[in-house]
């Protein structure tokens, strides 16, 4: 089996790249950094350091590299079994045209083998939005001929993936946690499901898409946006303090209500979910920067992303809501001189004030009880600030 993953970057080497060359899938990755190109062409190989109680340095062998905007990669996607991406959501629309003259290409060329295409990013649905881009850019001819041969798989993944350190000069070498889930949607598959270790398959991916958004990236959020109010650098940092850790704790039990009403979840098991989610922020082997983390405000303030979806669906079952309201006041505070998003969120508050300011962003009634909370809270926080 052959696959084409977009994304040669850290969290593609070092997770959903390494799981396909685990399973023995000849890899051939995509991206536009000709020195990461120019590193995987010359060694065909690379470190992943699995840091935890059990760490320990897993070789990927047997890859190579192409430039995800080259005529090599439709020539590829016309000739693979599986395409895999790890972009980030906002670069799905830019690789789009490339994949949709690889499948014309495939098609032209009569491979009606199954090609199953899956986005692996932080995102809802993530592959049914790349499959609206390709077949924006796909000429109409192919459009029956993709629906019977190529699959659009939506996937749910959770694996925290730092920066790597830079004490050393590999510049492939990736650190990652020894945790890794990558749950994918079995009823979008065309022909045979790909045997690969790490690949959960369901038939209601929702569940865990949402269970992930509500929970992971709720709480991984919220630490970073609190901790960067009260002097933390590092997720472990602020998860470590007693102030933050109650408030993140608080925020995902708010939004683990949601999902066992929504999805009939046993609480004792969620419970026990939320509990694995904070030790993995405590991880003392995974060095993540509060900043980076709380990076994009804009987005992970929009309705359908880890603050504002959760508080949703507290209002939609009349649950509390308080710590996610004081997650997102947080959020409206995040600060950073490298992140474009965090100084257009500053400049919107310095012109339309935080009650505008949020209901532009998350959809919600600028007249609403729960607006209102959350620019109560996001003042309080001005009053506390030293």
């Amino acid at each position: 089996m052959k696959a084409l993953h977009f994304g040669a970057g850290n969290i593609g080497r070092g997770f959903i790249g390494k799981l396909l060359a685990d399973a023995g899938i000849q890899l051939t990755f995509a991206d536009v950094n000709q020195a990461v190109l120019d590193a995987l062409n010359a060694h065909k190989e690379y470190r992943v350091k699995v840091v935890g109680e059990d760490a320990q340095v897993e070789m990927v062998k047997g890859v190579d590299a192409i430039n995800s905007t080259s005529e090599a990669v439709i020539s590829k996607i016309a000739q693979v079994d599986i395409v895999t991406t790890a972009v980030g959501p906002q670069i799905l629309e830019r690789i789009a045209p490339g994949i949709a003259k690889g499948l014309a290409k495939r098609s032209d060329s009569g491979n009606t083998c199954p090609l199953n295409i899956i986005a692996c990013e932080n995102m809802v649905r993530g592959t049914s939005q790349l499959k609206m881009h390709v077949l924006k850019a796909l000429p109409t001819q192919y459009r029956d001929w993709v629906e019977a041969h190529v699959g659009f798989v939506d996937s749910a993944v959770d694996r925290i993936v730092p920066p790597s350190e830079s004490i050393n000069s590999d510049p492939l070498e990736v650190t990652v946690e020894t945790f890794s889930e990558w749950i994918v949607d079995k009823t979008q598959f065309k022909g045979k499901f790909p045997q690969i270790s790490g690949m959960e398959l369901t038939d209601n991916l929702m569940a865990f898409v949402e269970r992930k958004l509500f929970t992971l990236n709720t709480g991984h959020a919220i630490t970073a946006y609190l901790g960067q109010l009260n002097g933390h650098n590092t997720i472990r940092d602020a998860i470590l303090d007693n102030k933050v850790r109650a408030i993140v704790r608080g925020a995902m039990e708010e939004s683990g209500a949601v999902l066992i009403r929504r999805y009939d979840f046993d609480p004792a098991k969620h419970a026990a979910y939320i509990k694995k989610i904070i030790s993995r922020f405590e991880n003392p082997y995974l060095i993540d920067d509060v900043e980076r983390v709380g990076r994009q405000p804009l987005r992970k303030l929009s309705s359908g992303d880890r603050l504002i979806k959760p508080i949703l669906g507290t209002l939609a079952y009349h649950l509390p809501h308080s710590n996610l309201v004081t997650g997102i006041a947080a959020a409206m505070h995040y600060h950073s001189d490298q992140d474009p998003q965090a100084q257009e969120l500053a400049s919107l508050l310095a012109e339309k004030g935080p009650q505008e300011t949020i209901a532009q962003i998350s959809g919600l009634d600028s007249k609403s009880e729960v607006v209102t909370d959350i620019v109560k809270a996001y003042k309080a926080i001005n009053k506390c600030a030293p």
